[in-house]
């Protein structure tokens, strides 16, 4: 029985993208897994000519008869997985060598804890953002946004399989959000302090392609976590910022951001002009 269950859909993935995504796998330094790897129906024959070229005995490769759609596909994924831990991986990210090592021996040192992920690089400018590493402030930051970076993540499978929780197609394509937000009452996050995955950012991805139904589906989820999780959205009401734009002549003019505290309005975005204290309120 493996340690470690990889799970990575595959769809239309380039060809070259898929080769270090794979590659970045098999190097790892930790080797206790399976790698399972799901062809949601690609109209691309070149996806299975290339994970089929690769005789590595860990690698698990399946076809569906019909488009699932990524929840059903990670769905599947979730079923044949054996592992004590899950580890998410998208099908044209790069996992860095010593990612599974270094979260295999969290999770084995934080029994409580049944989400861990890592800092990302972007490989597209080369940034690293920085996120909270510590389980209550992590919470605070999904109420308001999905920052935690769901390839990055290592999940303990008893705590899905425990809750029944599982990924919903009513929040595609934000469903990693949907997963994150049912779990945040049962179990403890956390994040490693380095950039342990690549993320290719680039206009064909899901995140950039369907950004408008993410968005659209996230109004969906915050309406039931911050239903179930009262306290957590009462501490992250003082993070969130809220920002308005007026343009004159296509250029940004004037900007007006409120938080919980405050409204600033700024001069093209970046010269403070007044400052208004707010009456306590809730955000809607």
């Amino acid at each position: 029985m493996p340690r470690v269950s990889v799970l990575m859909p595959v769809y239309n993935t380039r060809p070259e993208h898929l080769r270090e995504a794979i590659d970045s796998i098999l190097a790892q330094t930790f080797g206790d897994f399976e790698f399972l790897i799901l062809n949601d129906c690609s109209t691309n024959a070149d996806v299975a000519d290339v994970v089929k070229s690769y005789a590595d005995p860990r690698i698990v490769y399946a076809e569906n008869e019909r488009n699932l759609g990524i929840s059903g596909a990670r769905n599947r994924l979730l079923d044949m997985a054996q592992g004590e831990y899950l580890a998410v991986m998208d099908h044209d990210d790069i996992s860095l060598p010593d990612r599974f090592e270094k979260q295999v021996a969290f999770l084995d040192a934080h029994p409580d804890v049944g989400v861990v992920g890592t800092l990302v690089k972007n490989l597209h400018d080369g940034k690293v953002r920085p996120r909270p590493s510590d389980d209550v402030s992590i919470k605070k930051m999904l109420m308001i946004q999905c920052d935690l970076s769901h390839p990055s993540c290592m999940l303990r499978r008893s705590v899905l399989e425990k809750h029944h929780i599982r990924y919903e197609e009513m929040f595609s394509p934000a469903e990693d959000y949907a997963l994150f937000a049912r779990l945040i009452p049962v179990t403890t996050f956390a994040i490693l302090p380095e950039a342990l995955l690549h993320y290719r950012a680039w206009k064909g991805n899901a995140s950039h392609s369907k950004a408008k139904a993410m968005e659209a589906a996230a109004y969906g989820v915050h309406a039931f976590m911050r239903r179930d999780n009262p306290e957590l959205w009462a501490m992250a009401q003082a993070h969130l910022v809220r920002m308005w734009r007026y343009r004159f002549c296509g250029i940004v003019l004037l900007t007006r951001e409120q938080t919980f505290r405050e409204t600033t309005w700024k001069l093209f975005g970046l010269l403070p002009l007044w400052r208004v204290k707010e009456a306590l309120q809730k955000f809607r």
